[in-house]
């Protein structure tokens, strides 16, 4: 069994590894745009997102977030004059202000004419997927006593009671050598405010009842051939705190440790869609 936990926690790491990398500062710098206000017209907005192409012909990713001044509607073809504040990738800053002014005949015909950056829309659709009010995602992972290999689903709903509050319940199911567990957790998590919500990465800690049903089986075969089964099954009830790692595209990295109930740690990696 330790040699399976060894490989398992390897292969996490190794999963985590090239996501990690995204939190790397990418080498081109988006400051060349400094903080002056950037005026060009909407071809394509969105709730929490709008991109704008210049008159110089460069389209830059706005991302929209709670603190942002803007029209109640910005429709594409709508020019507008930005201010704002680099982002953590080239072409994407975070608005502060978005004035609108009269759209010209010519603004409209042009939008659309040339495709926006598949590398911008994919950004877009990220930051768009961070803010939904309603996830559901997929997780695995290894647990220390017992010692279990576990899978799961998730889901998240939110924000409630504050922007950076939501709610997370997950069902869990893991075996060991001799351990079988089904769990389920009614979590809460803060989204630690670290971070813009356009970033990258996010970290987040967390904290709410857990649910287990468990079962231990344990066999030993006599001289004359004859199994001996002993099982045992146990219901818990316990607390879970957590902390965690969340990338903007769906990728998370978790740690769990629980009171008055077992498993006492979880390590797992996790994929919200």
């Amino acid at each position: 069994m330790k040699i399976m936990q060894i490989a398992v926690l390897s292969c996490l790491l190794a999963a985590f590894m090239p996501a990690a990398a995204l939190c790397q500062p990418s080498g081109i710098s988006d400051t060349q745009l400094e903080e002056r206000p950037i005026t060009g017209t909407i071809v394509s907005s969105t709730a929490n997102t709008m991109v704008v192409k210049t008159d110089s012909g460069r389209y830059i990713l706005f991302a929209l977030d709670r603190s942002t001044v803007r029209p109640r509607a910005l429709p594409a073809g709508t020019v507008v004059t930005v201010t704002s504040r680099p982002g953590d990738e080239p072409g994407v800053r975070t608005a502060s202000l978005v004035t609108a002014s009269e759209t010209p005949q010519s603004a409209k015909v042009t939008v659309g004419a040339e495709p926006i950056p598949p590398e911008l829309r994919r950004i877009e659709r990220q930051i768009n997927r961070q803010v939904r009010k309603y996830n559901v995602g997929v997780r695995a992972g290894a647990a220390l006593d017992p010692e279990i290999i576990f899978g799961g689903v998730h889901a998240r709903f939110g924000p409630v009671f504050h922007p950076d509050i939501f709610f997370r319940p997950n069902a869990e199911i893991g075996f060991g050598e001799v351990t079988t567990q089904i769990s389920l957790n009614l979590e809460a998590i803060y989204r630690l405010p670290l971070n813009e919500r356009s970033g990258r990465w996010s970290t987040y800690l967390g904290a709410g009842p857990g649910f287990a049903f468990g079962h231990r089986n344990f066999a030993e075969a006599e001289s004359g051939g004859r199994d001996i089964d002993f099982g045992e099954f146990e219901w818990q009830t316990g607390l879970n705190v957590l902390t965690g790692l969340e990338y903007r595209n769906g990728m998370f990295l978790e740690f769990k440790a629980t009171a008055y109930a077992t498993p006492h740690f979880r390590m797992m990696i996790g994929y919200s869609f």
